[in-house]
């Protein structure tokens, strides 16, 4: 059986809640806590083992990055998927991103994976991407990348700061298919 660990981005409302929407309040934590379960019930289904870094709205433990990475390699998880929402200063920013470790991994086939899902579900949002290395990825030392032990990625969903992508963000249906297309990226890579 399949170990999959599951990152919700942010410890909550009151320690971290991540990128916050100024118009509606939205927040990243909360919305990628909602994506998370949804991913998470989609691999049970699928046959997997899913540990989530974070199963509750506020959860101040989870802050410490090395608390979410040490739960995935004590977990012995064969992949890690972190869940974010994007934010930039311009309103008009949006699209998707998959972001890996630099250097050519089994993060970078994970990360492949899920983006080709995320492209054929949302064909009419934008994927934000670096081919300079032959893959869709964009490429960083993010922490939850660097110190896990197996393959791992982090998806910027939509840009909580553009208004549009919020209102995708906070609703159900669009949730609902973001982790439906999480999922089937992860099971292609299982099955690849």
């Amino acid at each position: 059986m399949f170990k999959i660990a599951i990152d919700p981005g942010h410890a909550g409302r009151r320690t971290d809640p991540g990128a916050v929407n100024s118009n509606s309040g939205l927040q990243e934590a909360d919305v990628a806590l909602i994506i998370a379960k949804k991913v998470t019930g989609y691999l049970v289904n699928a046959g997997c083992e899913v540990a989530m870094t974070r199963l509750d709205w506020e959860q101040p433990e989870t802050d410490d990055l090395s608390y979410r990475t040490e739960l995935s390699n004590q977990f012995g998880a064969d992949a890690f998927v972190s869940l974010h929402c994007n934010s930039a200063a311009n309103p008009e920013a949006k699209g998707f991103e998959v972001w890996t470790s630099p250097g050519q991994t089994a993060g970078d086939r994970l990360a492949t994976c899920i983006y080709q899902q995320l492209a054929s579900e949302f064909p009419d949002r934008y994927g934000r991407t670096d081919y300079s290395d032959g893959d869709p990825d964009k490429e960083a030392r993010f922490y939850v990348l660097t110190q896990t032990e197996a393959p791992a990625c982090l998806i910027e969903m939509a840009f909580i700061s553009n208004d549009e992508e919020a209102a995708l963000l906070d609703n159900p249906t669009w949730q609902d298919r973001m982790a439906r297309a999480i999922a089937r990226g992860v099971t292609d890579f299982i099955s690849a």
